[in-house]
This record gives structure tokens, sequence and C-alpha cells, in this order.
């Protein structure tokens, strides 16, 4: 039999299950003797030409891609999907996402179909041995069996232990040992740094892998989670380069709209502008009003960032903009974030603009997409905005431009109240720096009108993409938020029915139903709770060229078009438009239909990612704002309730703490799930999510973001015990040296009933 030549090897590699080296090409070719050692010139000069590459053991795999078998880390287990990546990847580009085959779903985890048709819960971080199959980008991965975390990486500050000895702390609040660090290390106490977590038991330490210096030395706090969630920070060789020449390299041919007065209404802190609006009333044949024509004019991206350049690869790497109280982790290049792409006043700006038809009850009756020149008349903070809709501020724009759109979002905000979406209002927290990076204040965002105004009009402008590529059938990237679930639901039922709410769960599952219980209990001592709850009740929302529609905001099709600048999803949508309209350069490349999925799930993990890491370090610049007030009783809130104790944040101000059943005395507490409040066993003392106390904050580490509290005038029991029947709590001991009669309860706390 002749040498196979290299495309045979390549299918071969390709469709093969298990793993493939020299041996197996050989074997299954019949080859011999001196053929063999063809073969091995063969294969090298192939892995020389960049078209196989070699795994462990010298298995081979087509290069750019994943090997037949290969150890993949879970980095999202959410629903019914399981995503991982290689943990090793020398290919370009970000690592390729593997989907894990489900096999069906256990009680607190995702499951998988592990080696026998076992049924097995993975969570991010697990190891698995898995058989890769599909082709780049698209792999399905099957567990072969899961691995060990043994050599699990830490990121962790240095800290110098009692005697000397350096020992690891990691930054995961959730992670409670430390570390010693393995002799011989060149660190100082301080360090942020990487590390191999090797051997077991008394023998376990820390391996020092990278340093990553001082994160406290600076300004900012944010250093800590970009590290440890592997947020790309900075832009790969010649990206910066090239975006300050396609930003300087004109607007190309479009629509003049440089006479319509377009503004932009974002926060007063915005680091980019990538929305303008418009609107003017529009009259029927009798004369009389008849709806609006409104205009969404979005920054065109497209233009500037070209599929498969090095812009465009590194935009997909990260997927969106991260935004920390320090800094911004811009998805695009300064020079495009702030500014070609930026719509700031005063400068001609290359759109791509959605013109659309609202009728007086605010319906989208109609829409064209536009590629256009426009100029902003005037960039507006929202506060800035309302005070002149107010009568607090003078502005010769207000009859022009803010009035027409104040009546067309009347006529929109009418059309949102018919269509019954989802109302959660929780408050939004905002972190105030001075000028040397320290906490001036923590405030809650003020929801004003004109924060509505915006909002509805990029949802008419997200939903007229969405239509529009529909019509000419035309790729999607949607933004799918599904029902919630019935574990989730009656969850959410027997959490209500101990406050005395009802919630049937014997109906059509839609957002008004939820809204009727914030409605029912808006006036409650507990309306945040309730509200929150309901959050958790709902399902992740992501992207994907499939469309399940969005449940939260009650509609059939949506997509993002309207942030291009902070998200790929958005690029993705502006590229489609760009061809489905054959409107100039920077459309979808050949065969990008087949490229949404994977990019979907690519851009899902990423704005995880990014949601992640903006609140963690949000818990951190608490934690060093709160930090000055250790050792004093603080104002809280019990935000959820475990069998091992409660968790509480700061009334005012956020940030969460643990208060351990040890800390709340020698008595016996009882956890009842689904009421979630724990009991003493012989006093009644109940906690309670939701319920208001004071408490003595231990500790605020600014390394974690985490809190520690105590009970005030109630002496922590030395361990505590848990019961057969979940209760929690030491039995016995001698009475508490606070005063109080053994199990009464705490000062502040009353009496629960039994």
């Amino acid at each position: 039999m002749s040498l196979p030549d290299r495309e045979a090897i390549l299918a071969f590699v390709r469709q093969t299950p298990d793993a493939v080296g020299k041996r197996e090409i050989a074997r299954a070719f019949g080859l011999k003797g001196e053929e063999r050692d063809a073969l091995r010139d063969l294969l090298r000069a192939m892995e020389e030409d960049g078209l196989l590459a070699t795994g462990p053991g010298r298995t081979l795999h087509r290069a750019g891609g994943l090997p037949r078998v290969a150890i993949l880390i879970v980095v999202l287990s959410e629903g019914a999907r399981i995503l991982a990546v290689p943990e090793t990847w020398e290919g370009e580009g970000a690592p390729p996402r593997v989907a894990v085959a489900v096999g069906g779903r256990g009680q607190g985890g995702r499951s998988a179909v592990g080696a026998g048709g076992r049924r097995e819960r993975y969570e991010a971080g697990d190891r698995l041995l898995t058989r890769i199959e599909g082709d780049h980008p698209k792999y399905l991965g099957t567990v072969i069996k899961r691995l060990a975390r043994g050599h699990a990486m830490l990121l962790g500050v240095v800290n110098k232990a009692e005697g000397g000895a350096l020992i690891l702390r990691p930054v995961d609040k959730r992670e409670r040992k430390v570390w010693p660090i393995h002799h011989g290390t060149d660190v100082t106490p301080g360090e942020l740094v990487r590390a191999e977590l090797k051997g077991s038991g008394a023998r376990a330490a820390a391996h020092i892998t990278e340093r990553l210096g001082d994160p406290f030395s600076g300004a900012t706090l944010s250093s800590i989670a970009i590290a440890a969630k592997g947020i790309p920070e900075a832009f790969p060789p010649g990206v910066e380069e090239d975006a300050e020449r396609v930003g300087a390299s004109g607007l190309g041919p479009r629509e003049d709209w440089k006479d319509i007065p377009f503004i932009t209404i974002d926060p007063a802190d915005a680091r980019d502008h990538d929305d303008a609006v418009w609107a003017e009333p529009v009259s029927g044949s009798d004369g009389q009003p008849a709806g609006w024509r409104l205009l969404v004019a979005i920054a065109d991206v497209s233009w500037y960032v070209r599929p498969g350049a090095p812009l465009d690869r590194s935009a997909f790497d990260r997927g969106n903009s991260v935004y920390f109280p320090d800094q911004v982790v811009p998805m695009l290049p300064e020079a495009l974030s702030a500014g070609a792409c930026s719509l700031k006043a005063g400068t001609d700006k290359a759109v791509l603009a959605a013109s659309l038809s609202v009728s007086a009850h605010g319906e989208l009756d109609g829409f064209t997409f536009h590629r256009a020149r426009i100029r902003i008349a005037e960039n507006l903070a929202y506060e800035s905005a309302q005070a002149i809709m107010d009568g607090k501020r003078e502005s010769a724009l207000r009859q022009p431009v803010l009035e027409p759109l104040w009546g067309c979002w009347k006529a929109l905000s009418a059309a949102r109240a018919k269509r019954g979406p989802l109302e959660l209002d929780l408050p939004e927290k905002r972190v105030l720096l001075d000028g040397e990076g320290k906490v001036a204040g923590i405030v809650i965002r003020e929801r004003l009108d004109a924060h509505r105004v915006i909002e509805d009009m990029m949802i008419a402008a997200n939903v007229a993409a969405a239509k529009a590529l529909e019509s000419r059938k035309a790729p999607v990237m949607y933004r799918c938020h599904e029902t919630p679930g019935r574990e989730k639901l009656t969850s959410l039922k027997e959490y209500l029915d101990t406050l005395g709410v009802s919630f049937a769960l014997g109906q059509v599952i839609t957002p008004a139903i939820f809204n009727r219980v914030l409605e029912r209990t808006k006036d409650r001592t507990d309306t945040q709770e309730i509200s929150e709850a309901v959050l958790r009740s709902q399902t992740q929302a992501y992207y994907a060229p499939r469309n399940t529609g969005h449940f939260g905001l009650a509609l059939l099709s949506y997509g993002h078009f309207t942030s291009p600048i902070r998200r790929y999803a958005d690029v993705c949508v502006h590229r489609a438009l760009v061809s489905a309209f054959k409107l100039g350069e920077g459309g979808l490349p050949d065969g990008a239909e087949q490229r949404f999925a994977p990019i979907g799930d690519h851009i899902s993990f990423t704005e995880r990612r990014a949601m992640e890491a903006e609140r963690e370090t949000l818990d951190r610049y608490i934690a060093r704002h709160l930090a000055a007030t250790v050792g004093q009783v603080v104002r809280a809130r019990i935000s959820g309730v475990q069998a091992f104790g409660f968790f509480a944040t700061v009334d005012g101000i956020g940030g969460d703490g643990l208060v351990p059943v040890s800390a709340l005395g020698i008595e016996r507490f009882r956890f009842d799930e689904q009421g979630r409040y724990l009991e003493g066993m012989e006093s009644g003392t109940r906690y309670a999510q939701g319920q208001k106390l004071d408490l003595k904050l231990e500790e605020a580490d600014r390394v974690t973001g985490g809190l520690r509290f105590s009970i005030p005038g109630v002496e922590a029991a030395e361990r505590p015990r848990f019961g057969r029947e979940g209760s929690a709590g030491r039995r016995g001991g001698p009475a508490q040296k606070t005063g109080q009669k053994r199990g009464g309860p705490p000062p502040g706390v009353k009496r629960g009933r039994r």
C-alpha cells in the first residue's frame, strides 16, 4: 500500500474518536518497514507546515484544534449547558469552548455523561479527561473521567505567618484555607501571585508560577479580579496601532444626516458614547398626530473592525468591555472606544442607524437601516437631561429635541406597560473614588425618567434589528432569556408561602405573574428580599443564533444592536445588517452563520466573567471602605441563611459576610430550609432572611472582599455541631457570660415562634 497523502491523514485524524499517533496511522493504512520511516518524515513535515500538532504522549491532532482526547476545565455549568476549555492551549486566539455532552441534571449542580454512562455532576473549575468530537470551532466533549483538582492553579496574596513562614492566601472568598508556600521561592509579603498546588495532606504546598506585583500599591483594586478571571488586559502587539490607523481612515460613503440634532444621554461618568437619539412627531392624512419617527444612531464599529482582522480577533477574545470603579478594560482599543467610534459632540461620526416608525400607541410599525454621517448636538448626562425637562435648567435643546423624545417615549412606555415585562427595580450601587483612589462614598444610582427614555428607545431599536434580519432570513445573534424552570419556581413558591404571599404554579408563567407579587409586596419591610428572590428565580440570559424569546422583556424576537463599542454580540448584528441590506463594506464573511453558535457560547461566557469580576471588585472596594469601622457595631440585613450560619449585608452600603452558627452562642439552632431561617431550639430566637439587626464587624478583607461579623454581647461557641434534622449549634455547655439567661435572645433579636 502506498503512502497516504496529507488530506487522507488529516481526515483520519479528524474522524478517529480515540487518540491518534504514528502507530495508529501506520496500522490504518497498512504501512510497514520503509513506509513507516517515510510516514514519520511526512508527519514531521506536516507539523512544520502547521497542519498537525503534537499532544500528550506524542498523540497527533489538527493544528489549531484540539486532540481527540484532552483535559478540559469547566468554565460554565448552567441549565442544560456545560462549557469547558482546554487546560493547555497553544493555538491562536482564545481557547475554544467545548460543549460537554449533557446526560441529565443533578441536585445542586449540572450533570453530564461520564464513563460507562454514569450521571455525574460538574461545577466550574472541575478538570475532565474528555474525548473530543467535531472540529474547530465547534467541539463536543464526552467525559472519560473526572481528574483531581490537586494541581489546580490558585491566585492569592503572599502573607507572613507566625514564625516568619510565607503562606498563600487565596483571593477567592469561598476558599477558607491558606497554603504554605514552597520553600526557596523568591516572593515577598503583599505580592499577588499565581501558584500551582502540589502534594496532598500535610505536604500540600503552593508552588509560585507567576508574580503579578502588589495589587495595593496603586489606586486600583480591579487588578485582582482581572488576574483571577483571566480577563485580557493588554492588547496583542500591533492591535492598538491598527486601531489608530483605521480610526483615522475616514468615514466612507454614507448618507449625510449632519443637520439632524442628535443627542446622547449617558451616565455622567460614561467612558464612551455609542448611541444617539432624535425624534419628531408624524401627522396622519387628516393632519392629526399619528405617531413618531424615531432615529437611533449607533457607532458604526463594523466600518472600522473588519472580520478576521487582528482588531476583530482581539475584540472577540474579550467579548465585551469590563467596567470597574477604578478603570475600564475596553473591548476595543482607546483610539476607537473613546476616539473614532465614540459619538462625541461637535465632530462628524460614522453611524449605523435605525429609522423607526412608532405608532401613537407605541407599536413598532416599520423600520429601515442606514449608514449615515452625523454630528452630535450635545452629550448630556441623565441628570442634566432630567433637570432640563423638569424646568430646573435652561437649554435651547428642550423644545426642539428633548420634548419630542419624551413624547415618543410616553408612547413606547404605554406599549411596554401593555406588554407587561418583568418590572424588577433593585438598587444599583456605585462606588465614588477620590483623587487617590480611596472610597469617597458608596451611593445608590438614582432612577430617572431620562434613564427610561433611553432604555425604551434602545429596546425598540434592538427589536427592529432582530425583526429586520428575520425578514431577510439573515443570521441573528439573539439575546435569549428563557422562562424560569419548575425547580426554581417551586423554590420561590415555598419561600413566599412562609411570608404569607400567594404564588400559584398551576398557570402559564408570564412576567406579569411576578409583577403582581412585586406590586402586592412593595410596601412591606421585606420588599427587597422578595425582589431578590424573584430575581434568583429567573434564568440567566445568553446569546445564541436560535431564538427562544426574551421572557423578562416579554418579547418574541430580541437582539443586541445598540452597544457595539462594548459588546461583540452587537458587532455581529451590525455586520449581519450591513450584509442583509447591502450597506457597503464590513458585512459578514462567508460561512459566518455556522460560526454564530460557538461565538454565542463564547460571548455568553465572557459576559458572565465580566459580571463576576465587576461584582467581586465592588465587594473589595466596600471591604476597603468598611475597614475603618472594624470593631464597631453596624446595622445589617440578613441576605441568606444556611444550616451553617447566615450571611449579612451592611445596610445601605453592601458587602457580604458570614455569621457562622458558632457565633450564635451555645444554643442549638434548627435550620428551616423553606422558611430560610435559623431558630433556637430552646429560646425560639430566630434569624431569618431579610431581618435587620445590629452586628459587630470583626474583619473587612480587601483581598477577598469578604466581611466577618459577630453577634454583639454573645460569646461564640468553640465549634458548631449539626444535628440529624437540620439543626445546628452546640447542645449545651456553660451559661453565656453576657448576663443573658441560657438560650435567651441576644440584644435586638426578638423571639420567634417555635
